[in-house]
C-alpha cells in the first residue's frame, strides 16, 4: 500500500474497530505501515487475526481482537488486553458500522411501490433498532472504553466514520441515514466534552464506495451499472466511486497531531464532490 501522507505513528497505539472490512481493514494497514501498534478489532475474528498475520509477516505491529461494539463488557475485555498487548490507547477509529436489509424499503418513492415490495410501512422496527445500535452505540460504546486511556494522560485522538448520508439521507435507508447523522452530531458533542481533556475528536464522511455490502446495489449480476448506480455517478462532480486508499490522507490528516492540532469537531466530506454538488 502506499502511503498518502509521510506521517510517523511509531510509538502510538491505534484502535481501529470495524478492522475486518474492507475499508477499515485498510485503515488498520496503513496505520501499521506508519509505524503504529495497531489493534484490529471486529466481530469477525477470522478476518482480523488474519489481517493481524499479514501485517506481522511484512514486520509490522498488529493484533487482532473478536470485539462486539455493542457489548460493553466485552468490549471493557478487549480494553485490557490491548492495554496489555500494545499499551494503553492513543487514537481510537470507531468504524464498525453498516446497514440492514430489514431497515431498507425497495423503492425509493412510496407511489412507485408494486405490491409484495417492502415499503416504509413494512420497515421492520427490530431492524431499525439493530442498525441505529451498531452506528450509533457502536460508536459510543467504544469510546467509552477506549477514552479512558487518554482521559489518564490528557492526550489522544478520536476518529468517527459518519457518511454522506449525514449531510443529505439517501433513499431506501432512512435508518441508515438517520444513525450516521447522529455520528455527525456526537463528534461535535465529543469534541466538546473533551476539549479540555487534551482530546481531539473528528469524523470522515466517506462519499460512494463499492464495498461487499452495496455492491448489489450499485452493479447488475453481469456488472453493468445499475439505475441507482448511474443516479450516484450523476450527482457526483468528479464522476467516479471514490476508492478505499483516498480516505487515508484525511484519516491520517484528522489523527495527526502535529498537523491538525487546532483541529476538532470537523466532519471531513472524502466524496469526489457529491456534497457540494446541487444538481443543476
Amino acid at each position: 500500500m502506499n502511503l498518502p501522507l509521510n506521517v510517523d505513528f511509531t510509538g502510538k497505539v491505534v484502535v481501529v474497530t470495524g478492522a475486518g472490512g474492507v475499508l477499515c481493514g485498510d485503515m488498520a494497514r496503513a496505520y501499521a505501515q506508519a509505524g503504529a501498534k495497531v489493534a484490529a478489532l471486529d466481530l469477525n475474528e477470522e478476518a482480523v487475526k488474519k489481517l493481524a498475520d499479514e501485517m506481522k509477516a511484512q514486520g509490522f505491529i498488529c493484533e487482532g481482537y473478536k470485539a462486539n461494539v455493542l457489548d460493553a463488557e466485552a468490549l471493557e475485555a478487549v480494553h485490557q488486553q490491548v492495554k496489555k498487548d500494545l499499551g494503553p490507547c492513543d487514537i481510537l477509529v470507531n468504524g464498525a458500522g453498516g446497514n440492514n436489509p430489514r431497515a431498507t424499503t425497495d423503492n425509493e418513492y412510496q407511489h412507485e411501490a408494486k405490491e409484495g415490495q417492502k415499503t416504509f410501512f413494512d420497515l421492520e422496527a427490530s431492524g431499525v433498532d439493530f442498525v441505529f445500535k451498531l452506528n450509533f452505540q457502536g460508536t459510543l460504546l467504544p469510546t467509552q472504553v477506549f477514552v479512558k486511556d487518554m482521559v489518564e494522560r490528557k492526550h489522544g485522538c478520536i476518529l468517527n466514520i459518519s457518511s454522506m448520508n449525514a449531510y443529505i439521507p439517501l433513499t431506501k435507508i432512512p435508518a441508515y441515514s438517520g444513525a450516521k447523522a447522529a455520528v455527525s452530531n456526537f463528534t461535535q458533542w465529543l469534541a466538546t466534552h473533551f476539549a479540555g481533556s487534551g482530546i481531539r475528536a473528528n469524523a470522515i464522511a466517506p462519499g460512494f464506495l463499492v464495498s461487499n455490502q452495496n455492491r448489489a446495489l450499485l452493479f447488475n449480476p453481469d456488472g453493468t451499472p445499475t439505475a441507482r448506480s448511474a443516479k450516484i455517478l450523476g450527482g457526483t462532480p468528479m464522476g467516479r466511486f471514490v476508492d478505499s486508499e483516498e480516505l487515508l490522507g484525511g484519516v491520517f490528516f484528522l489523527t495527526d497531531d502535529k498537523a491538525s492540532s487546532a483541529i476538532t469537531g470537523v466532519v471531513l466530506p472524502i466524496d469526489c464532490g457529491f456534497s457540494a454538488y446541487s444538481g443543476v
